[in-house]
């Protein structure tokens, strides 16, 4: 009766405005029938006015008889750097891919809280493998806090595992994965993949610690070598068998499970919940190499924003631009081959005056990425302007049909997988742009 009573006080605060301001802070809006109420088409997302063939140069992107391309409003993907950079080398390595010249693209997505249970990458993946070839969902941790509602892959494990990872101090010689993770499993620790559709996996590859030691897999033993930071073991999966269960008798430092099949494009969802992508500077060159020795990726994206704008009237960021900066040079120095997309920040709107509005940090931090994407010579893709620019966030969360949560920050299932297609859209446009 109590539970009943509760619903029926919600569904009536419901049906009224309930959000209300208390000093300098603002309640949300509470609508627990959003998800029933009837959809309706989203409105298209504001686009600048841009002749289909645009010619790319060394420093920008134009086209003949038409002004340069306004980042701040631009909804495509704009290229800066020489041939080697920006889109250009994965782009190349699309199109070897799909004449039959090489097996494996993979890509390298890293982001907060925007993409973690694998939101816009599953949808991004799944398009590009549509089109390129390939099945699998690339890399699962050995844990995740998103697992239960992660939809690419079902994921479960025991209890005993130690996560050490960018919040916490792990211990001397205990080196933090690119995912930001390392597990060190206990007596008797377990992890559980399966497929999320009635498919097998096929290539399975574990990533681990030095020293190796021996994992079940399936009831069956498999003895794990290599005296690196990272090390990679690869293996055909039972074709039998619909899921794979690791059983732990040594602490072997773990870093995570990867699947793929024989060809085509894969995709990493490295996600970390409230960092703002300087802590990847927290990680070590030497593993950085390594996993671009056992692990190869053709393109980095660097998708991160949302924790940084956690004051929306701050339009100050020297704190975050300075050590993104030196990220940002690292990474293009230890892969000069690899192609690098910067993400913008998405929109993010706050309460003023009784009605949301996009918060005017947003642009000022979205200059400040489009700027370090410019001066590195690496690709920049304006989500704030692919999603509608101005006000944009407001109006996917207040529509009849929903694109975003109620903190007017983060997009829900819908909005995500809309964003994941609007960012495979922009990459075939680079695609199908250097095919002419």
């Amino acid at each position: 009766m109590i539970v009943l009573g509760t619903l029926c006080c919600l569904g009536v605060l419901s049906l009224i405005n309930n959000s209300f301001s208390f000093g300098n802070h603002n309640t949300r809006p509470l609508d627990i029938l959003a998800d029933l109420k009837k959809e309706e088409q989203a409105p298209e997302p504001e686009t600048a006015n841009i002749p289909a063939t645009v010619k790319k140069d060394s420093t920008t992107v134009a086209a003949t008889m038409a002004p340069p391309i306004d980042y701040a409003t631009y909804p495509g993907i704009i290229e800066y750097g020489d041939r080697n950079s920006g889109m250009r080398s994965f782009v190349n390595a699309l199109k070897a891919l799909r004449a039959g010249q090489r097996k494996k693209v993979r890509i390298a997505y890293f982001g907060d809280s925007m993409i973690e249970g694998d939101l816009i990458t599953q949808d991004l993946r799944d398009s590009l493998q549509h089109y390129f070839g390939g099945e699998g969902v690339g890399f699962v941790p050995a844990t995740s806090v998103v697992s239960g509602f992660r939809t690419s892959i079902r994921h479960s494990f025991s209890g005993n595992w130690m996560d050490y990872h960018f919040k916490n101090i792990p211990p001397k010689g205990t080196e933090l994965g690119i995912s930001g993770h390392v597990f060190l499993p206990a007596a008797q620790s377990w992890v559980r993949y399966q497929p999320a559709d009635k498919e097998t996996f096929e290539e399975v590859s574990l990533l681990y610690g030095s020293g190796g030691g021996e994992v079940m897999i399936n009831n069956k033993p498999l003895r794990l070598d290599g005296k690196n930071s990272l090390n990679a073991k690869s293996f055909i999966s039972d074709s039998t068998q619909n899921s794979l269960t690791l059983q732990f008798k040594t602490s072997t430092l773990f870093y995570g499970a990867c699947f793929e099949s024989p060809a085509g494009v894969f995709l990493d969802n490295y996600s970390f919940r409230g960092i703002s992508g300087i802590e990847l500077g927290k990680l070590s060159k030497n593993m950085w190499m390594q996993m671009q020795s056992v692990r190869p990726y053709d393109l980095i994206v660097l998708h991160y924003g949302a924790n940084v704008l956690f004051l929306p009237e701050n339009t100050k960021f020297d704190w975050y631009e300075r050590p993104m900066v030196k990220v940002v040079d690292s990474l293009r120095q230890l892969f000069p081959n690899t192609s690098f997309l910067i993400v913008g920040t998405a929109d993010k709107a706050y309460k003023k005056k009784g009605k949301y509005v996009t918060a005017p940090g947003v642009k000022a931090l979205m200059k400040i990425q489009h700027n370090f994407a410019e001066s590195r010579g690496m690709a920049y893709w304006n989500l704030f302007s692919a999603m509608g620019g101005e006000g944009a966030m407001a109006r996917w969360v207040e529509g009849d049909t929903t694109y975003a949560n109620k903190d007017y920050t983060h997009f829900n299932f819908r909005g995500a997988s809309k964003i994941g297609g609007l960012l495979y859209k922009a990459i075939m446009d680079e695609y199908k742009q250097e095919q002419l």
